[in-house]
């Protein structure tokens, strides 16, 4: 009788144990729909009920796995709560929608950053196959974790996240789509989304190009623009190059025959990154980008036109978020032989405006993280410089100063070896990116522009702020709205729709160019991104132009009526557009709006 009481009680164990475990697995796979809606809309979740095997410490793990589907390509944030009320983020874009995919998210990005990356996208942005992500921050600990959260700021459309079979793993298990691959069409738009436009032929992208290809001449007619693309009708000192001239309070570029000029185009277009344009280089491709910027009243960029080059630094001994070894022997030599290589060959352009030194460091706000890494690091010239300097004294305040100091030096050898090569062009300075810090923002005064990456909607403060800090006038190396749709993210800033895209675009450009500091902007960029990401993962709809060469309308409309208007408003002689634009489905956030 007792091993009879005894058996039967280990098969009740057993039983329990089974139900126990076929309860975890169910609830595992249990689909959650979360529906945002609101001007910020967040399901914070209990780890248990998503999967009641989840323990609160995350520390052995290496990797949060779930299966995701989503109705939008819009992007949510993904948050960690913990019982002593800390959060820690990170963001996650989708690619595409409609279909489930697997997301193997490193749990190391919710305790610090990263240590890789020279500029703030290659320090911040991860790529998967199915999906991407920024580290974000805050940061904290893997410990007691209580909650998980899906927030969304400004979701357009009710957007919904479904999510199922949420586990920690010790290994990554593949960040795939799961079903209806290919995810692409033969056009390379995503497969599994319908939208108005969506090209379903080649002979209605044949038609749409040959129909828009017809209004280009008399469009670029509507402009008075001189051969550079600056207004015809003014006049200050010509001087056979481009150059700056602050006159009546109001600052401009002035083109080699003196005509005032405001610099308007896109990076990938000659304005930004690119070098000298060539246009295509296949003679029977149709060089779209050239007749369209002058269609569309942009002033920089394409073939015959006015342009800015970047310089390309070549990489020697170790490069931390943008500070390169500055004492290394060879530096001086290495910074002289690639101004020499660049500048000579483009000294004598009239069509180049100036050269960006670089662009978006990465050490701001970092720097003792890059003093540890020196420390940490092999043996080279800026650590024993380093060493050297902390043996003083090692506080805050020195690293910070340690950094800054090594900065200004390779900045001080850049700036030599350029004007040594290079005496009759502009220097644009470094496109400094973020919430730059007042130490960094006063290198800018180095610096015959100081140019500065402003994603926002309104850039007037920052204009404002770098003027006061730097004394140069300002030019905004990039900007940009996009809109998640066509299977793409929205980007750093996000309107509604392609109609309040547009407006996004006439507001800021129109405000910017209110200020007497401002020089010009540079839209980020040509084209969109692709679906399935960049280098880096961003597969941003923030393109002038879609992925298969289509302008978007409503965006060529909303440039042509700012650039006939922009002579006016940087004159003071009319008030710049004052129409916001709209976020989302519930209006409009107060400025400025993070992403």
């Amino acid at each position: 009788m007792c091993n009879l009481f005894k058996t039967n009680l280990r098969n009740l164990l057993i039983s329990l144990q089974l139900i126990i475990l076929l309860s975890t697995i169910s609830n595992a796979q249990e689909v959650r729909k979360l529906a945002f809606n609101g001007s910020l809309s967040e399901f914070k979740i209990p780890i248990k009920d998503l999967n009641p095997a989840m323990p609160s410490d995350w520390s052995g793990y290496t990797y949060l796995v779930m299966d995701m589907r989503t109705t939008s390509p819009q992007r949510f944030s993904l948050w960690l709560y913990r019982s002593d009320g800390t959060p820690g983020r990170i963001k996650i874009q989708p690619f595409g929608q409609n279909i489930w995919f697997r997301a193997c998210v490193p749990v190391k990005y919710f305790l610090s950053m990263d240590k890789t990356g020279t500029d703030l996208a290659s320090a911040t942005n991860r790529r998967t196959n199915s999906f991407w992500y920024s580290i974000a921050g805050p940061f904290g600990g893997l410990n007691n974790i209580e909650y998980l959260g899906f927030a969304m700021p400004y979701p357009i459309n009710k957007p919904v996240v479904e999510i199922r079979a949420v586990h920690l793993s010790k290994q990554d298990e593949g960040s795939e789509f799961l079903e209806k691959t290919p995810v692409l069409d033969e056009f390379n738009q995503w497969k599994w989304a319908d939208w108005p436009g969506k090209i379903k032929s080649k002979e209605q992208l044949a038609k749409e190009l040959a129909d828009e290809e017809k209004t280009w001449e008399s469009s670029a007619a509507e402009f008075n623009y001189c051969e550079y693309g600056a207004y015809k009708d003014t006049k200050a000192k010509a001087t056979g190059f481009f150059h700056v001239e602050e006159i009546d309070g109001k600052w401009w570029f002035v083109d080699p025959h003196g005509h005032l000029y405001l610099s308007t185009g896109a990076n990938g277009a000659g304005a930004g990154f690119s070098g000298r344009p060539g246009g295509q280089e296949d003679a029977t491709v149709v060089d779209r980008t050239t007749p369209r910027l002058k269609a569309w009243g942009m002033t920089t960029g394409g073939k015959g036109r006015p342009y800015t080059a970047m310089m390309r630094w070549p990489k020697t001994g170790i490069n931390i978020f943008g500070l390169p070894d500055v004492y290394s022997e060879d530096f001086a030599s290495v910074i002289d032989e690639a101004a020499k290589t660049q500048c000579t060959a483009l000294k004598d352009d009239p069509l180049l405006i100036g050269y960006f030194v670089g662009n978006e460091p990465a050490f701001d706000g970092r720097e003792s993280e890059v003093v540890d890494m020196i420390l940490a690091g092999p043996k080279a010239p800026i650590q024993d410089k380093l060493k050297e300097y902390l043996a003083k004294g090692d506080t805050p305040k020195r690293r910070v100063d340690f950094v800054m100091n090594s900065f200004e030096k390779y900045l001080d050898m850049a700036i030599a070896a350029m004007k040594k090569y290079d005496p009759n062009h502009i220097n644009l300075g470094i496109r400094f990116g973020g919430e730059t810090s007042d130490a960094l923002l006063r290198t800018g005064r180095k610096f015959d522009v100081c140019s500065i990456n402003v994603y926002e909607y309104e850039p007037m403060a920052q204009l404002d702020r770098s003027y006061r800090y730097t004394g140069r006038p300002i030019l905004i190396g990039e900007f940009h709205i996009g809109v998640p749709a066509n299977g793409l993210g929205a980007g750093l800033v996000q309107a509604r729709d392609q109609i309040e895209r547009g407006k996004a675009y006439r507001y800021y450009m129109e405000q910017a160019a209110s200020v007497g500091c401002f020089l010009g902007a540079h839209w980020f960029a040509w084209g969109d991104e692709p679906v399935l990401g960049r280098g880096d993962g961003e597969n941003y709809n923030i393109g002038l132009i879609d992925g298969n060469d289509r302008p978007y309308k409503e965006m060529v409309e909303a440039v042509k009526a700012t650039n006939k208007r922009l002579l006016d408003v940087h004159s003071g002689k009319i008030v710049p557009f004052n129409q916001r634009p709209l976020a989302s489905d519930f209006g409009t956030p107060n400025s400025p709006w993070k992403y």
